[in-house]
């Protein structure tokens, strides 16, 4: 079943002389993990403001084709009711927290849809625990570390119980340890709720092991969509100029040296259990 569907989508900006990204086709299953990656500028994060609406309703321009959310044709649905559908959330995560405490931000969403108070509660609660920080619910969002902000970021799209969650770069201000974390997070959620993920992301070595799709884009066209494997140990992936995860281009060494690998490795544990297995065979 396809949750997203975009049929020859071309977008520019207000001011801009040429599309932010043009001719995109894509379908997308209820329940993948979409890692969306291409060099800065292709317009993978124009490309993510048309999944909740904020393209054509809030950022005006020129939207050509069609593009449908859940059922929901984007361009003839009102912001607030695609928000209900699908949860963006932003590279810094203070660009999405302003109350005094985490509770009162996770349940801001839910307040302005007018959700009785009861839901609120039992739908806070239950964001703050699946994100790991109910017993941060009191304290205030300028305190926390980083890590902890992205989380909480997550837990207030998370509580509005969206059926797709987008995320654009949601790791960019973390180290490797805290983005890790948030990975992991992302990764429950798509496994263990079913929520159809779509990650932006440039740090392919901690993202690419959770993903089931890979979506490449290059001045602003899809230029590969498929199993992580195959995109990244294609040619194509390596002259674009992706940054392949380590363990990807250590296969591709490899085999240029008559090593071979049984399998294309995606992290640092795949790529130590193939050559163990080569070394022991």
């Amino acid at each position: 079943m396809q949750i997203v569907e975009a049929q020859s989508l071309t977008y520019t900006y207000p001011i801009g002389t040429k599309p932010a990204f043009e001719d995109v086709t894509i379908e997308i299953e209820k329940g993948e993990f979409v890692l969306l990656t291409g060099p800065s500028g292709c317009g993978k994060t124009t490309l993510c403001r048309c999944l909740n609406g904020l393209i054509p309703h809030f950022y005006l321009g020129k939207l050509e084709g069609k593009i449908t959310v859940a059922g929901l044709e984007v361009a003839e649905r009102p912001i607030h009711e695609l928000a209900q559908h699908v949860g963006l959330v932003f590279q810094n995560p203070e660009n999405q927290l302003f109350a005094l405490s985490v509770e009162k931000d996770v349940a801001f969403g839910l307040e302005n849809l007018g959700v009785q108070r009861e839901e609120i509660r039992e739908r806070v609660d239950w964001a703050l625990k699946t994100t790991g920080i109910y017993d941060l619910k009191d304290r205030a969002p300028y305190e926390l570390s980083g890590g902890q902000q992205q989380r909480v970021a997550i837990a207030s799209v998370l509580a509005m119980q969206p059926e797709i969650i987008v995320l654009d770069e949601p790791t960019s201000f973390l180290d490797p340890v805290g983005a890790r974390q948030i990975f992991e997070v992302i990764n429950g959620l798509n496994k263990n709720l079913g929520i159809t993920i779509v990650l932006v992301e440039h740090r392919l070595d901690l993202t690419t092991k959770y993903a089931n799709r890979v979506i490449v884009m290059e001045k602003g066209r899809i230029v590969l969509d498929g199993n992580p494997r195959k995109v990244f140990s294609s040619e194509e992936a390596w002259l674009i100029g992706v940054g392949l995860p380590k363990a990807t281009r250590l296969y591709q060494l490899l085999k240029e040296r008559g090593v071979r690998l049984k399998h294309v490795p995606l992290s640092a544990e795949e790529v130590c259990a193939a050559v163990t297995e080569v070394l022991t065979a």
